[in-house]
């Protein structure tokens, strides 16, 4: 009997029709691969129930000058401290303007071009979406600087017993989000209500904003019909994303203080929190598709499973797209809203380390790397914080499943007498066949097989799709092979 070797490269590939995902992974939920094997991500535990009320949108993590962790993260509404034991302070400042929860269509005045619709007459539901609100959050020294982008102002909490952050001196007002640079200047993004301005204040001095010979405070507008997004920082410089385009900001000291370059064009970023700095520089998801920084100039990512996360995608609500690091795993991750979901419930993730792509669900709106903690940390919908990377539990068995796999190579039908696995230990995983005798035919199940070494099965088929689940361990799958024989023609 001819023994057929099922080798499936890395990554999901779920990109066109489904005889386009021939001979690799199509769907899969909780499965990383190493080194090319199959394995779970790692669980989760939770952290803190209710850490907030409603989602939050935004989150830092640092170490304070004692050496102690802190967290902080900001909802529509409120703005959050918690320390290493995870105990909530709220320090919201006051006369705080409350933001939106939820992006809604803008079918008001400005929503659409003049002249769209007759006076008087109420518009459809096909405006420009009012996005929801955001944080941008960093560490300025031991505190925390924070701009909610429905508020505008720029905070400033010294850690100072139960006392609410404070509107930082002389900076400006109507922001859309900040940023510290490695030069610890406070970036204001898409400042004074003006889409295409930056302004900073005074190197290491957050209350001087006012430019002068004495000081190396500035502004600047950007030469971009974009609007001003977020900024990151990355080696050598920070970049700044909007809508259309991305820019570096590189510090060239007095008088200029920073020269501003244009290193990519038809890149913008999809949300405000978007976009994640790693070590070889920045990714981020756009409107359509996914982008790299790589320190000099931006390139679109080909990515594997655009059609998966693009054709069911809540456009409306892709405000609250967010991105994080694990890099410990050499990954970003996407949380996005599917087309029937209001919140963030799917997952988009790069493997920037080993070049693949993989899918899946699950709730998260904003979340933080391991580093000033011992786990990634991250929130879900309901506010709830959770110890990422720990255990392997998870909401539901990890599986992968592949696209067809052809038995032979010709029109007669291959019968499989036997499966021959390949796991780390044997019997933490489980194997199904999905067979077929036309690419658009009926499709039959068989299994779930229990493995052995080698494990009986009888089917027959011109191709098989193969699913892989594994138990709630760490469990590790390679190559399977199977025992065939032609079966003739149908």
């Amino acid at each position: 009997m001819p023994l057929v070797e099922i080798d499936i490269p890395a990554g999901v590939f779920n990109h066109g029709t489904d005889l386009d995902s021939s001979g690799r992974w199509r769907d899969a939920n909780f499965i990383r691969w190493q080194n090319g094997s199959v394995r779970p991500i790692g669980g989760w535990s939770t952290r803190k129930s209710s850490a907030t009320a409603v989602a939050p949108r935004g989150s830092v993590a640092w170490v304070d000058h004692t050496d102690s962790p802190r967290l902080a993260v900001g909802t529509f509404n409120k703005l959050y401290a918690l320390n290493q034991g995870s105990v909530v302070q709220d320090i919201t400042p006051s006369n705080f303007t409350v933001g939106t929860l939820d992006a809604t269509d803008n079918t008001g005045y400005g929503g659409q071009t003049y002249g769209s619709y007759a006076y008087g007459n109420a518009r459809v539901n096909d405006g420009v979406p009012h996005k929801v609100t955001t944080w941008s959050l960093d560490s300025f020294g031991q505190h925390l600087v924070a701009c909610s982008s429905d508020d505008g102002k720029i905070y400033l909490w010294t850690l100072s017993g139960t006392a609410a952050a404070v509107a930082l001196t002389n900076a400006p007002i109507n922001n859309k989000a900040i940023m510290v640079t490695d030069e610890r200047f406070i970036f204001a993004l898409a400042t004074a209500a003006n889409p295409q301005k930056i302004a900073w204040c005074d190197r290491e001095n957050n209350t001087t904003w006012s430019p002068a010979a004495t000081n190396q405070a500035g502004d600047i507008e950007l030469q971009t019909t974009g609007e001003i997004m977020c900024g990151v920082r990355v080696k050598g410089s920070a970049l700044i994303l909007t809508t259309l385009d991305a820019h570096t900001a590189t510090y060239a000291g007095p008088p200029f203080v920073y020269s501003f370059d244009r290193v990519g064009t038809s890149c913008g970023v999809v949300s405000r929190q978007g976009a994640v700095a790693v070590d070889s520089g920045a990714f981020w998801m756009g409107t359509s598709g996914f982008f790299q920084f790589d320190g000099s100039s931006v390139k679109e990512m080909a990515c594997d499973v655009l059609d998966y996360v693009f054709d069911d995608l809540n456009s409306a609500q892709r405000s609250k797209i967010c991105a994080i690091d694990n890099a410990q795993f050499g990954e970003v991750w996407w949380f996005y809203p599917a087309s029937s979901a209001t919140e963030n419930n799917r997952y988009v993730v790069y493997d920037y380390k080993e070049g693949h792509w993989n899918i899946g669900t699950l709730s998260r709106t904003t979340g933080v790397d391991v580093g000033s903690f011992r786990f990634p940390l991250w929130f879900d919908a309901s506010g709830n914080l959770y110890n990422q990377e720990t255990g392997y539990s998870h909401d539901s068995p990890p599986f992968v499943e592949s696209g067809p796999i052809a038995l032979g190579s010709g029109e007669n039908l291959m019968k499989v007498n036997e499966i021959i696995p390949d796991e780390r230990s044997q019997g933490q995983c489980t194997l199904t066949f999905k067979s077929r005798f036309y690419p658009n035919g009926a499709e039959s199940s068989h299994g779930p097989f229990t493995l052995a070494n080698p494990t009986g099965a009888r089917f027959q088929g011109r191709q098989v799709r193969m699913r892989i689940n594994g138990s709630e361990v760490d469990f590790r799958a390679g190559k399977m092979r199977l025992n065939v024989v032609e079966g003739g023609k149908r």
